[in-house]
């Protein structure tokens, strides 16, 4: 045994001298535009005050989960407990504005807030004014009066490549202005189920809570992201960061700025990322793109003459990787506004315009509304006035409350509602038991929903 030890150990030794140890790190370039770039220093300094941090304080209105069955054995009179909760917070904010004082942020970071402060580099602190949210994309609009305000320039997010280094500044666990740095590591994530509207850049720099709606710049020190969100079991970070890319977020911005809410863009189709089976089975000689499985009349896609069995590469000269990077696109791009797209058909790629149309189709899980909607889809659009149950997962809480497939939820509380969004607000305003009137087939029928 002393003997095969021994050899061991010099066969280890010999080793040691011939390979050195390998470590895989994000190196910093030597320069950048030709200038050496010993340190960060010089572009935090003039990027970091354009940083803020962010108090929240407020009360949450917090429901009791119950069980469907205690309706049937118990009280069918009871009402729901319910009771307000005094909560606070903190996160992170960028000013995108300085004249104006525009600050943006997460939406996450400052929903049900009754009273937001900012808190500057320097030390001062403002009362922010919220201007308005978008919660499908997490983002947020907040306005401060204050002089002496420094924004941050925004980076054209569409030019961005993986492999880019990155540096994120935020209020981490409280701590202000720290900053991180790392690589972009993918871009266009979505499917995440994160938010409903995802088009990710993925970064290795550190995030953790309360770098929510903090900024990821180059090393030019403009603006390419918001930071939004992690993935980590223990809810720190793992080296997987997600931002809100800059186009992405200025585009939900100018809408919320010129109309007080986000106006959705919509195309008008359906369809599906392109794989290598939809790729061979129709001879498409293609990796990636948005393939269309149908074209809905009389919209924005129609009109330009877009066709079920194209793929869409490319929005205004942007690579388009997947059928979700297209939606949202579309959708953050706004109502109104004129895209150029890559259509591939026939082996060719072509260039087509569209006007996109307002968007009259939007689907949800109706879960994020009540815990007792788990396990139902919905969906609204212009064809069906009210808001129609897609889909119902069986022995899913939606089902055992009474939701079928093809329900058309018409009343809450005899409120009538149309769409998705007038459907959440609805059920948002009921503290107690909840009736859906429902229209199911001929017939019109209750739901009840405690």
């Amino acid at each position: 045994m002393k003997t095969k030890l021994t050899i061991l150990s010099a066969i280890m030794l010999s080793s040691s001298l011939l390979i050195a140890p390998s470590f895989s790190y994000a190196k910093l370039p030597v320069a950048v535009d030709g200038q050496q770039l010993p340190t960060l220093a010089p572009m935090l300094e003039k990027v970091t005050p354009g940083v803020v941090s962010i108090q929240v304080s407020g009360a949450k209105e917090v429901r009791r989960q119950v069980d469907p069955f205690e309706f049937f054995f118990g009280n069918p009179q009871r009402q729901q407990r319910s009771q307000k909760q005094p909560f606070s917070g903190l996160g992170s904010g960028v000013i995108i504005d300085a004249s104006e004082g525009y600050v943006v942020t997460n939406n996450h970071v400052i929903q049900d807030a009754e009273k937001i402060t900012i808190t500057l580099e320097d030390g001062r602190e403002y009362e922010a004014k919220l201007v308005g949210t978008d919660k499908e994309s997490d983002i947020a609009l907040l306005q401060v009066k204050a002089q002496d305000l420094v924004e941050v320039k925004l980076a054209n997010s569409d030019l961005l490549r993986v492999g880019d280094f990155s540096v994120a500044i935020g209020n981490p666990f409280g701590l202000s202005h720290t900053v991180t740095s790392g690589i972009v590591s993918a871009l266009g994530r979505s499917g995440l189920n994160i938010e409903g509207f995802e088009d990710f850049i993925q970064t290795d720099a550190a995030i953790n809570q309360g770098n929510s709606g903090g900024a990821l710049v180059n090393l030019n020190g403009e603006l390419i992201g918001i930071n939004t969100a992690i993935l980590g079991a223990s809810g720190g970070n793992v080296g997987i960061g997600f931002a809100i890319p800059s186009n992405m977020m200025k585009n939900l911005v100018d809408q919320i700025i010129e109309h007080g809410e986000v106006r959705r863009g919509s195309l008008g189709i359906e369809g599906r990322t392109l794989d290598a089976g939809i790729a061979k089975a129709q001879d498409i000689d293609l990796k990636q793109g948005a393939y269309v499985l149908r074209v809905v009349e009389d919209s924005a896609a129609s009109e330009a003459g877009i066709k079920a069995g194209d793929v869409i590469v490319s929005i205004d000269k942007a690579d388009i990787h997947s059928f979700p990077e297209l939606r949202s696109k579309i959708a953050t791009i706004g109502e109104g506004k004129k895209v150029k797209l890559g259509i591939y058909r026939d082996g060719q790629v072509k260039t087509v315009k569209v006007t996109l149309r307002g968007n009259n189709q939007a689907s949800a899980a109706a879960d994020k509304m009540h815990p007792m909607l788990q396990g139902a889809i919905l969906e609204s659009n212009s064809d069906v006035q009210g808001v129609r149950v897609k889909e119902v997962a069986e022995r899913s809480p939606a089902a055992r409350v009474g939701l079928e497939e093809g329900d058309v939820i018409m009343q809450v509380n005899r409120k009538r509602v149309k769409t998705i969004n007038e459907l959440a607000r609805a059920v948002d305003d009921i503290n107690g038991n909840i009736v859906f009137g429902v229209k199911r087939g001929d017939d019109s029928i209750f739901v009840l929903i405690q």
